[in-house]
């Protein structure tokens, strides 16, 4: 049977979070990419099959979700969400970070070494590639930007259209807004994380898809050597956006990983 889907709206102090909720289980706080996220995927729905899962929307992020002008740094975000876990009660919780969102992952588990189960950074920025770089979305339109996550670009099509309803682009567009705003100088990645990686405890999968022109493979191997207890997982036919691309192989190794350890 397919979990139900719940929205909620939390406050934290003056700010109104909004998330879905569905699953039971071991909860497992997915965050999601820089260009936003449907309430839901059959990535979550896989998660959902078998755990507690959390999806917030990113402040400002979606026209659902409240903006918060005070927001200057993905370690922000870390520490709201790490006030939105203790908010809902929820202990020993595993990330699940998508893009964007992985690199607000790496920050909480920076923050917080030991608090967590598991974590999964999938296709995570947050790292400054040594030779590649990271795709500057001011340099492209938002359309293209997205179809530059995929590997087949009959995936974009499928999901979004060929020629996207305008709605979607108005979301892409304030997204990007936001990830400026939160992401920018530098681009993308925090120069001090790289030093606090190393003292994360959580055991770690890093999630790379093969064909990720976004953030270059490199900043997935940097993380899994960063990391003490990481390894790297490699999906063939996938881009930047391997959930949407590739949700049942993501679930899989997701599943598999954040089970392990169970009784």
């Amino acid at each position: 049977m397919a979990a139900e889907w719940r929205e909620h709206t939390v406050a934290l102090g003056a700010l109104k979070l909004r998330m879905m909720r569905g699953g039971a289980g071991r909860p497992v706080l997915v965050l999601h990419h820089d260009i936003g996220t449907p309430d839901t995927l059959p990535f979550y729905a896989a998660l959902a099959a078998r755990f507690d899962v959390i999806v917030p929307n990113h402040p400002g992020f979606g026209e659902k979700s409240e903006r918060a002008a005070w927001l200057r740094h993905p370690r922000d975000l870390a520490a709201l969400y790490q006030w939105l876990l203790a908010e809902l009660g929820v202990e020993g919780a595993s990330l699940v970070g998508l893009g964007f969102g992985g690199w607000i992952a790496a920050e909480m588990a920076s923050q917080a070494p030991r608090a967590f189960k598991k974590l999964v950074l999938v296709g995570a920025m947050g790292l400054k590639p040594e030779h590649g770089v990271i795709a500057d979305q001011a340099l492209v339109s938002y359309i293209d930007y997205v179809r530059l996550g995929f590997s087949d670009q009959a995936t974009f099509d499928r999901l979004f259209g060929a020629e996207p309803e305008t709605s979607r682009l108005e979301h892409w567009d304030l997204n990007r807004e936001m990830s400026f705003r939160i992401a920018w100088k530098p681009y993308m990645y925090n120069p001090t994380l790289p030093h606090l990686l190393g003292g994360i405890a959580t055991p770690a999968l890093v999630v790379w898809g093969r064909d990720d022109r976004i953030v270059p493979l490199e900043c997935g191997e940097r993380y899994a050597k960063a990391l003490p207890r990481a390894r790297l997982e490699i999906v063939e036919r996938a881009g930047h956006f391997v959930e949407m691309e590739t949700p049942d192989e993501l679930a899989r190794l997701v599943i598999a990983f954040v089970s392990q350890g169970d009784a």
